[in-house]
């Protein structure tokens, strides 16, 4: 089983808070580009934004001042981040928070973003996988069998856990319903559903694909 029939992104960014509305920053962005079932590209850089880092968030991540006063600015990481993602879908543990930041960054510089869908994988993993005592991404890969090469709260190891969180439930997928591959859109769908309609919905649509299969 290849897994994704058509490339997703996995996008983690560290920042200097929760809210761009609030003058939050970026500090450091992972973007792995997953191609059938591995991380084939990947995209990793701390950013410089011109802002200082709350010592909570040093504490946190390990990330310093020292650090970002060091690393390219914002204005030459963003559009190549932009640039890499293109129009693949992308994806994110808890990812309206990795895309509001990412939305953010892009109006300061007058580039929209061009993603073809988003896929929550914290979401998609709480609906699959229901009755888990936590969907925290550290609790959750452990859970999963699913151990961190990095350091956590570093967007690229962060990253690099919840691709294999979203490869793990991409094959759960396909094991459970006969899926050959699964598409991204498929994972989009499932991530705006209730909890309770996702099984039925998951039946019909192997149904359908097992219908399309025959009649090829």
């Amino acid at each position: 089983m290849s897994v994704f029939e058509r490339p997703i992104v996995m996008l983690d960014f560290e920042t200097t808070g929760l809210s761009p509305e609030a003058g939050d920053r970026i500090t450091e962005v992972a973007a792995l580009r997953i191609v059938g079932g591995e991380i084939r590209e990947r995209y990793v850089s701390l950013v410089n934004c011109g802002v200082r880092i709350p010592s909570f968030i040093t504490q946190l991540t390990g990330i310093t001042q020292e650090m970002v006063d060091s690393a390219p600015p914002a204005g030459r990481v963003v559009p190549e981040l932009l640039d890499f993602i293109g129009g693949d879908t992308l994806s994110a543990h808890n990812a309206s928070f990795d895309e509001k930041f990412l939305k953010a960054e892009g109006w300061r510089i007058g580039r929209p973003t061009a993603h073809g869908g988003l896929v929550c994988s914290l979401k998609l993993s709480r609906r699959l996988f229901p009755g888990l005592p936590s969907y925290k991404l550290g609790n959750l890969s452990s859970r999963l069998g699913i151990a961190f090469r990095g350091t956590a709260h570093r967007a690229e190891a962060d990253a690099e856990v919840a691709a294999e969180v979203l490869l793990h439930a991409a094959r759960h997928l396909g094991r459970t319903h006969g899926l050959e591959q699964v598409a991204p859109d498929l994972l989009v769908s499932v991530n705006k559903l209730a909890a309770a309609k996702v099984p039925v919905f998951l039946d019909k649509y192997a149904s359908v694909a097992r219908e399309r299969r025959a009649c090829a």
